[in-house]
């Protein structure tokens, strides 16, 4: 059994690849469409295997029916009220807001910089107060999509410790690596208005890891540490890591990744995820 040194090294890699997601900025200020839908199906995919197999399947075996009950509807209840304070990464990546829910259907074929800023050029005047204004918008909307990646790395660590706490190592880092997949577009989404406040990139690419590698594993070490000394919580415990990672799947991965016109794609890709934990659970006998 893996030791919670481990757990909290791994989640910690999971959370940190939100600063390769701050990468690009470098270099460009846009990514395909086709590839985000893709990414977010297949993390979607895996992410969902996961809850099933390594969270309600287990908690199912060591508890009973209604404890895992219970803990899948707390764990969905709370993520949605967190989404109550917290704005949707994933939302505002794609430059909308709660007003346009769901997603419409779009042809872009990239997501840029100025689809999650204020347009410059329209509206300044000579004083530049134009600039000063987008300067503040783009603090605002670093700001806002840092706390939601903090707020949904939460539940994610917790389902990372959780998992390997039951012995399910398999599982466990299948779910790491899914869960970095996701914080890769997340990682931009913060990246872009961070850039364009006057931080430099290096600062911009710290901020942005730091808000994926810091809560991460401080959750994966609580959930390991609480099933570990508590063994009568893991019913409970797993019913609501796999809650709240069932609430992120359908209320905004999905969601996300079938508004700009490559559904197929991110459908195909989410079926190529849960087939990888199919394959995990019972090719690997975890």
């Amino acid at each position: 059994m893996v030791s919670i040194v481990e757990v909290v090294a791994i989640a910690g890699l999971a959370g940190a690849a939100t600063g390769v997601g701050a990468l690009p900025i470098v270099v460009t200020e846009r990514i395909s469409h086709r590839f985000y839908d893709a990414a977010l199906g297949l993390a979607a995919g895996i992410m969902f295997g996961a809850a099933v197999f390594a969270l309600v399947v287990p908690g199912l075996e060591f508890g009973s029916l209604w404890e895992v009950v219970v803990g899948i509807l707390l764990g969905g209840v709370f993520l949605l009220a967190a989404n109550r304070l917290i704005p949707h990464v994933h939302l505002l990546l794609a430059g909308e807001t709660d007003e346009t829910y769901p997603p419409t259907a779009r042809a872009e074929e990239t997501i840029e910089a100025d689809g999650l800023t204020s347009k410059a050029g329209g509206g300044t005047d000579d004083n530049g107060d134009g600039d000063s204004e987008d300067a503040e918008e783009n603090r605002r909307r670093a700001l806002l999509v840092g706390s939601a990646i903090t707020i949904h790395n939460v539940p994610e660590g917790l389902a990372i410790g959780i998992a390997f706490a039951g012995g399910l190592e398999g599982v466990g880092i299948a779910l790491a690596v899914a869960i970095a997949i996701q914080n890769v577009p997340d990682g931009f989404a913060m990246a872009v208005p961070a850039s364009r406040t006057g931080l430099s990139n290096a600062k911009t690419i710290l901020y942005t890891t730091l808000s994926g590698a810091v809560p991460e594993p401080i959750a994966a070490a609580l959930g390991f540490a609480l099933v570990s000394l508590v063994t009568g919580l893991f019913p409970l415990a797993a019913g609501f890591a796999a809650g709240t990672m069932i609430a992120v799947i359908f209320r905004e991965m999905i969601p996300a990744s079938h508004g700009h016109g490559y559904a197929d794609a991110a459908t195909l890709t989410f079926v190529v995820g849960f087939v990888v934990m199919v394959i995990v659970d019972v090719g690997l006998a975890v």
